[in-house]
């Protein structure tokens, strides 16, 4: 798999289920809200008159700065956060038409590691010619005072807990996992906590829009930055310049909502999956049918449960993991090729596939340490919405309808969706529609076997948005810019050069 298409691949988004699953170049100034057209909120100028001093990344081509943004948007003078920006100035030629922020999602995926590992390098020429990238780690993400939860050894531990519980025991293992989860977030990092929600963060990058000189934010968001995308839009619909939002969430459902549909996605994912792996000579699913092969995976499944087996590491892959390793693969089509072999590995008592995988989607680096990826995950869903369930009664009423939504994951989706009735902070968000009066045209993007983000929610989002406009990647895979179709990179493009947005309904391949 393509290094490059790698590193975008687990980049963007890991969706909403929760599963158990830096020497000074010289300073700049930055004008002021004011200079860019806009004033500041009240009790928040100093914040917007600030300037940004930015030094050299020890990446070539990259500059980072450090801004400050009040910890408590309703209480400014309670204290700051320092939240992380870094940028590659335009390359021209042309002339240059000012900053384009992105964010790859999850939440928790931190902005300046895609910028820096794909968005500037991987972007298309022109676009990189006439912008700035810019890219703003999230308060709580990564560079930006990250939340904390567990130690590496725990969150090892974590990983491996039965998310499919059969008996009390179980269930009861789950549950204190997910209280241990909790806890350890409180402990490590229950000052910040309250304050990592998407609307904090989407003022944030207003704040950060005006330091850059920019009347207007101009923005790709990919999975949950489509979320984020959209709540900036709502907040400063006068400020929203040209936002692309690929792979778009639907914020007027519920989180259990949410989450069953997701489990459908991935179910949508796999069969697409399924239909190729069976025409495959070196399938181990089979090579017969679809119906087949999802059996021979639920086998699999089944076989790790009762026997989890070696990998070369001192975890072992039992059915959590496995199962972790699958949904990695069903982001991006290029990566059925390595799950085959790793399913195949699997049949053959060596889980360690499979766990490479699973490794890269939570961010764990080989000495062991992970990355502040699902700790933010959960701080933020836990915030922007109220429990999809309440306790392990309600979990269980539900199963039947996430099973009917995947036979392969279902049961495991709706246990892991019980993650935020353990979470230390009240949600602060609720579900509702969101319209954004004013906003010039935002271009929502829906791929439409999309495992993570399912296409509807698109659909979804670009109805809600009073000028939404809808642009559809008949496709697999995990949102599309980028991903290889003409079509669909030639509408954005022309979108985020000229301003012009694609005739909404645009079907591309």
């Amino acid at each position: 798999m393509d290094t490059r298409r790698l590193l975008r691949t687990f980049a963007i988004g890991i969706g909403t289920a929760g599963l158990l699953i830096s020497g000074c170049s010289g300073s700049g100034s930055s004008p002021s809200a004011s200079a860019t057209g806009t004033a500041a909120p009240e009790g928040l100028s100093s914040y917007y008159a600030q300037k940004l001093s930015w030094r050299d990344c020890g990446v070539e081509g990259f500059e980072c700065a450090t801004m400050k943004a009040p910890k408590d948007y309703d209480k400014p003078g309670d204290g700051d956060i320092d939240l992380a920006v870094s940028r590659k100035k335009a390359t021209g030629p042309g002339k240059r038409i000012g900053s384009l922020l992105v964010n790859p999602g999850g939440p928790g995926g931190s902005a300046i590691g895609y910028l820096q590992g794909y968005a500037a390098l991987g972007y298309p020429a022109q676009v990189r010619a006439r912008y700035d990238m810019v890219a703003i780690d999230p308060r709580g993400v990564a560079r930006s005072e990250p939340v904390e939860c567990l130690t590496g050894p725990e969150m090892d531990a974590y990983t491996q807990v039965d998310q499919t519980p059969d008996d009390e025991a179980e269930v009861k293992k789950l549950t204190g996992a997910f209280e241990k989860f909790a806890a350890g977030c409180e402990k490590r990092s229950g000052e910040i906590l309250p304050y990592v929600s998407t609307v904090d963060t989407a003022r944030d990058m207003d704040v950060l829009r005006a330091l850059l000189g920019d009347e207007k934010l101009n923005y790709v968001g990919a999975s949950y930055g489509t979320f984020l995308g959209a709540t900036y839009a709502d907040l400063f619909p006068e400020r929203s310049g040209r936002l692309v939002l690929d792979g778009a969430m639907d914020p007027s459902l519920k989180a259990v909502d949410m989450n069953r549909d997701q489990t459908a996605g991935f179910e949508g994912a796999f069969q697409s999956f399924a239909a190729d792996c069976v025409k495959q000579p070196d399938c181990p699913l089979g090579t017969t049918s679809t119906a087949d092969a999802a059996t021979a995976l639920k086998q699999i499944f089944a076989d790790l449960d009762a026997q989890p087996i070696p990998t070369g590491d001192d975890r072992k892959l039992g059915e959590s993991l496995a199962t972790t390793g699958v949904i990695a693969a069903m982001y991006d089509e290029a990566a059925w090729p390595q799950l085959r072999e790793a399913l195949a590995g699997a049949q053959r008592s060596d889980g360690s596939g499979l766990l490479s995988l699973a490794d890269s989607y939570y961010e764990r680096e080989p000495n062991g340490k992970y990355a502040n990826l699902m700790f933010a995950n959960a701080a933020v869903n836990c915030l922007d919405l109220p429990p999809a369930f309440d306790g392990p009664d309600a979990v269980e009423k539900a199963v039947p309808d996430f099973e009917k939504a995947s036979p392969v994951f279902g049961r495991g989706f709706a246990w892991a969706s019980l993650n935020c009735a353990y979470w230390p902070t009240d949600a602060t968000g609720t579900p509702h529609r969101t319209e954004a009066k004013g906003a010039d045209p935002i271009v929502v993007v829906g791929t439409t076997r999309d495992p993570a983000t399912p296409y509807k929610w698109s659909v979804a989002l670009a109805e809600q948005l009073s000028s939404g406009v809808l642009l559809t990647y008949e496709g697999d895979g995990h949102t599309a810019y980028g991903r290889g179709s003409d079509c669909i990179d030639t509408a954005i493009n022309t979108y985020l050069l000229e301003g012009t947005p694609p005739t909404d309904g645009k079907k591309c391949t």
